[in-house]
């Protein structure tokens, strides 16, 4: 994104870097940084925050289906690739940046349309170059898993 372009409730990269991970997705659970802008289109939002572990909540809406008029595979993609590399963003200093080097995702049923669920996603490892994660998605009401996934990130010195 065009930082000329970047909506004025986004923080600034240099406002972004000038606080650890951990500190910055605290901020972004306090209201204090934007969620980012992809929540709102999938439908999803910030739960809670600790070192190495995070959970988003959300549910599927028919926005997110697939022709056949189930939840698409992107979703629950999208989901645990922000789970768990925000699980690595917690363990990342002040000063660097991090991305989702690769992920996997493994669906194990559909989730129907309207269930609340979890994206939990739990640190396995954040190191001065890379960070590794875990991640689940189950229902809130009945704890089904729905889906797993794991991720590689890359930690960047940005500062």
């Amino acid at each position: 994104m065009n930082h000329a372009t970047r909506p004025s409730d986004l923080p600034t990269p240099d406002e972004a870097l000038a606080v650890s991970g951990l500190v910055y997705m605290q901020k972004m659970l306090a209201g204090e940084f934007a969620g980012p802008p992809i929540a709102k289109l999938m439908n999803y939002r910030l739960f809670s925050v600790e070192p190495g572990r995070i959970v988003f909540r959300g549910s599927p809406t028919f926005e997110v289906c697939n022709p056949m008029g189930t939840v698409h595979g992107g979703w629950y993609g999208t989901l645990l690739d922000s789970a768990m590399a925000c699980a690595v963003m917690t363990l990342v200093p002040q000063g660097s940046s991090y991305t989702t080097l690769e992920y996997k995702v493994n669906i194990i049923r559909s989730i129907p349309l309207g269930t609340e669920i979890e994206a939990i996603g739990t640190s396995q490892h954040g190191g001065r170059s890379t960070g590794v994660a875990n991640g689940e998605i189950r229902g809130v009401e009945d704890g089904r898993l729905y889906a797993t996934g794991s991720t590689t990130c890359i930690v960047m010195k940005v500062a």
